[in-house]
């Protein structure tokens, strides 16, 4: 399990509160989606604003800062509700295996790099095979698994 944290400064913090109420809303800037978990130590629900990536018709959220406290939640939850105010969609979550996350990053460095380029463990849209596999253990990445229904 990664380590790495990059915390955002309070600008980052101002700004991602913004682009998290226009969220759940349900206006995206960029992709973005309302992403809501329970804490893992007070059980309260947390939400965070997340870049939604979908490959092949599978849905993927990434955490380019790290072990973030999101993370963290998410990994213990297993659970989480997306989308914004009044229409979220509870769907299960699991991390995706290390092996598994260089295609992946790719795809979402390719997509949100001039996002995330401070604090995505010094990966680029450019970065080799070998080193998107060397990074993978410290940026989580999971799975969403939407109702049959709702996919």
């Amino acid at each position: 399990m990664s380590t790495q944290y990059v915390e955002p400064n309070r600008a980052a913090r101002a700004a991602n509160a913004v682009i998290r109420w226009l969220a759940e809303l349900g206006i995206s800037i960029a992709g973005t989606q309302a992403l809501r978990v329970h804490g893992r130590k007070t059980g309260k629900q947390r939400a965070v604003v997340i870049n939604l990536l979908t490959v092949d018709g599978v849905d993927y959220v990434v955490s380019p800062r790290g072990n973030t406290q999101w993370a963290r939640n998410v990994r213990a939850a297993g659970v989480v509700e997306i989308g914004p105010c009044w229409r979220r969609e509870r769907a299960g979550i699991s991390e995706v295996p290390d092996a598994a996350k260089p295609e992946l990053l790719k795809r979402y460095l390719t997509r949100w790099y001039w996002q995330v380029k401070g604090y995505a463990a010094g990966l680029t849209p450019e970065s080799t095979d070998e080193q998107l596999r060397a990074a993978a253990p410290l940026i989580p990445v999971f799975a969403l698994a939407l109702p049959a229904d709702k996919r």
